[in-house]
């Protein structure tokens, strides 16, 4: 049996994936993700689901391939959740399943306050939010961003396709992330040009105490400046230069999600904004690499266009 504090969240997530009971769901799970796994193939099995499960080693690295003939073996299911120490988001396989039908959600690095807390949400009002926030975004060619830590940093966003991560994962290729609540794109390669202040978190690296600051040039991060500077560079080092691509620019839209030091949780939190550094193929981009870093920022403005519609943290559109 589940831990009892796990029951709801977990109840919560099969409504998220629109599981029906002649539905056929995969967990994917390793070691360290083993308690909230079962309480989810429990949440599964009232349904009456076929569920199976399977644990995998906990991968090298954000972004890292699942181990062989895993990839091939989603292909037979409806669905797949994936609580995982490391993000299976930025994977082709996770790439290939979606593409073939298979509605996917992911955990990665999923804490248990996190699962308790941000699986609390009304994702219906977090689908209604974003795709509200998503209209606005819709027509918009260059996106700004400044924040009292330091930000100063522009992009274009041009035909990119606007992704709005609802937690709604209930029609044949949806994916999302759980907990969810973003509005996101991959910004034009080549396009960013400014300084990031990551003063939230930096996934690899957890809740920072002083900014970290991150020189884009080109759409290409080439300097860091301050906390943990160097440890991050270390992080994005072996895998060359496009793991510093300006991969992702999100916007959160979850009520319940806190900054934690969890990118999968910091990054849907309201009144912030995040920008990531590294594969945005998920996203509709063309840089393939297996890293994907997200670096949240406290209390954006943000522009789209000459519009603000945000103010130190604060929608007013």
């Amino acid at each position: 049996m589940p831990a009892r504090k796990y029951i709801k969240p977990a109840q919560t997530s099969m409504k998220c994936l629109g599981l029906k009971q002649t539905e056929k769901l995969l967990i994917i799970t390793d070691q360290n993700m083993l308690s909230i796994a079962w309480s989810l193939f429990d949440a599964a099995l009232e349904i009456g689901a076929n569920v199976q499960l399977i644990r995998i080693p906990v991968a090298d690295s954000h972004g890292s391939e699942p181990p062989e003939p895993l990839p091939e073996f989603m292909l037979k299911f409806d669905a797949v959740i994936a609580p995982t120490t490391k993000s299976m988001s930025h994977t082709d396989a996770r790439r290939a399943a979606t593409k073939a039908g298979v509605r996917i959600a992911t955990m990665p690095g999923i804490l248990e306050e996190t699962f308790i807390r941000a699986m609390a949400a009304d994702y219906e009002i977090i689908a209604a939010r974003g795709k509200a926030l998503a209209k606005h975004m819709k027509l918009t060619k260059l996106i700004k961003v400044t924040s009292p830590s330091g930000t100063d940093i522009e992009f274009t966003k041009n035909d990119r396709k606007i992704l709005v991560d609802t937690g709604l994962v209930h029609s044949p290729g949806n994916f999302c992330n759980l907990p969810a609540g973003e509005v996101f794109i991959a910004p034009n390669e080549g396009s960013g040009n400014g300084i990031i202040a990551v003063d939230g978190s930096m996934a690899g690296i957890g809740l920072v105490k002083s900014p970290l600051f991150i020189t884009i040039e080109k759409g290409y991060a080439a300097k860091f400046k301050g906390y943990k500077a160097q440890e991050l560079e270390q992080l994005l080092q072996p895998f060359g230069k496009d793991a510093r691509n300006l991969a992702e620019f999100g916007i959160g839209t979850n009520d319940k999600a806190r900054l934690c030091g969890s990118p999968l949780e910091d990054e849907k939190v309201i009144g912030t904004i995040h920008l990531a550094l590294g594969d945005n193929q998920s996203m509709g981009g063309n840089v393939a690499v297996s890293s994907h870093l997200d670096g949240i920022i406290k209390r954006p403005s943000v522009w789209f266009d000459d519009r603000l519609v945000m103010r130190d943290g604060e929608f007013i559109v």
